[in-house]
């Protein structure tokens, strides 16, 4: 990709690689629960941690691909943030707190830079077939 990326794609793909961060710390902390006997239910916990390593792998080869311009990786993308925004709204609604109020502001950022003409016009390619 040659032309220039706009500007909102680089924040996008940067709020994407910082939530897969946080999902691979949350993957590393169920671990050590388990290893330190904290859990309560140690194969639930290792479930979760590895659920969190998938969707921290999912979310930074879909964050490689936006920025490649490939556009199969908004789907998965926009899909999380939604999932995100519901349950964060949920939390509001139960106990509001700061986390929540985060998750839910990056979750709309997201979402909404990937709705911009701009970052779907530099995601819009099909990946070339191999040769």
């Amino acid at each position: 990709m040659t032309e220039r990326r706009p500007p909102v794609l680089l924040v996008v793909c940067l709020l994407v690689t910082v939530e897969a961060a946080a999902f691979l710390g949350l993957g590393v902390a169920w671990i050590a629960d388990v290893v330190r006997g904290a859990a309560t239910m140690p194969a639930a916990s290792l479930f979760l941690a590895v659920f969190g390593a998938g969707v921290a792998l999912l979310l930074l080869l879909a964050a490689r691909g936006l920025w490649r311009g490939r556009r199969w990786a908004r789907s998965p993308v926009i899909m999380w943030q939604i999932l995100l925004a519901v349950l964060a709204i949920g939390w509001l609604g139960a106990d509001p707190t700061v986390w929540a109020v985060v998750v839910l502001v990056v979750a709309v950022l997201i979402g909404a830079g990937l709705l911009l003409p701009s970052v779907v016009a530099a995601t819009a390619r099909r990946q070339a077939p191999p040769e």
